[in-house]
């Protein structure tokens, strides 16, 4: 496994995290803090988590990355700092585990968890997209709130019993899930920016659904299966879609390639290669209205533009209602307009 230093990938200086969010996560974690009780609880875990002894943890065991130990991978992480014109370099760590995973976590200072059953499954450039996916969360700041889903799953299993505390962190939990859901899609734009190979990104996904054997697996039909998914089915079907997701940290692999498809088709990855992307020098001007205005119209266009039975039938509802709407509105207005006609031709005395 080696990296490849003859491709040349364009460097982005002083880019934003902006340039690469999705405006869906950041909407989801302007509502994820607005929350009632979440100050409280981000503010109780962070008193108690140690971050440093989960940091000794990984050192005692796992192996850290550097230019000694897993030097590829150490490699891959330079590249992808390099890239993103990243200020800090997050320790990253290889642990023993057949789970194909990789995470990002710490309250303070994140750092980067890489198993051993993705490096085995991934070639060099899929790791690149990794690597890059998980250097996104860490410069998103988005660290601190997987930290928090992540212990928060384990308490909320101890204390469900409880009838109003309980219930309260489920409350948290499940905004976490939903914002979680949502990061991932800016982690995978970041991946992108990283390894700038739109065929590595979606190989990882094809792997993470189907495994080792992508030989006999098809991109174009992979990408189509998302397709086929949002087309598919009934009403039932639709409602069946969203609690299946429910309870996922992660979207699904196919939907995730297939949104990262989009981001492409949009044109707005060409544009980011090209030096037309915000600055970190601009972010005290971003104001958040303009962000949330930009997640709606994402979520309009993705809901005018969707296939789902379920939204296609809201949807439909929503316009047969607002057709009835406005027909009423037309027979009144003719009718107010009759009613003053006669009023006036009797004023004057031209009525019939």
């Amino acid at each position: 496994m080696t990296t490849s230093p003859d491709r040349l990938r364009t460097r982005l200086p002083g880019i934003s995290t902006r340039a690469w969010e999705h405006p869906a996560d950041r909407t989801a974690l302007v509502a994820l803090r607005s929350l009632t009780g979440f100050d409280t609880v981000l503010r109780t875990l962070s008193s108690l988590l140690q971050e440093r002894q989960h940091r000794l943890l990984y050192l005692a065991t796992a192996v850290r990355v550097d230019e000694r130990q897993f030097r590829t991978l150490h490699h891959l992480r330079q590249d992808c700092v390099e890239i993103l014109d990243a200020r800090t370099t997050p320790e990253m760590y290889v642990i023993q585990s057949p789970t194909v995973n990789a995470l990002t976590i710490g309250m303070d200072t994140p750092f980067i968890v890489l198993t051993t059953g993705l490096i085995e499954l991934m070639d060099t450039e899929e790791l690149r997209f990794v690597i890059g996916h998980e250097l996104g969360h860490a410069l998103s700041g988005h660290a601190v709130y997987r930290t928090m889903l992540m212990h928060l799953l384990r308490i909320s299993a101890s204390v469900g019993w409880m009838p109003v505390g309980g219930w309260a962190l489920r409350a948290i939990v499940a905004a976490l899930m939903e914002w979680s859901r949502k990061s991932e899609l800016s982690g995978d734009r970041a991946g992108l920016l990283c390894g700038q190979d739109v065929d590595a990104s979606v190989r990882v996904h094809m792997k993470t659904a189907g495994g080792a054997w992508v030989h006999e697996m098809n991109h174009g039909a992979f990408l189509a299966q998302a397709d086929d998914y949002e087309r598919s089915g009934d009403l039932r079907d639709g409602v069946l879609k969203l609690l299946n997701l429910e309870l996922q940290s992660h979207p699904f692999s196919v939907l995730r390639a297939a949104e990262l498809r989009r981001w492409i088709q949009s044109g707005e990855y060409e544009r980011v290669l090209g030096g037309d992307y915000p600055r970190r020098d601009q972010d005290r001007n971003a104001r958040i209205a303009d962000e949330v205005r930009a997640a709606a119209r994402t979520y309009k266009q993705n809901f005018d533009a969707s296939e789902d039975p379920l939204i296609r039938t809201v949807r439909d509802l929503g316009r047969d209602v607002g057709s009835a709407v406005t027909a009423v509105g037309h027979e009144v207005g003719d009718t107010v307009t009759k009613i003053g006609k006669r009023l006036n031709d009797w004023r004057t005395g031209t009525s019939e």
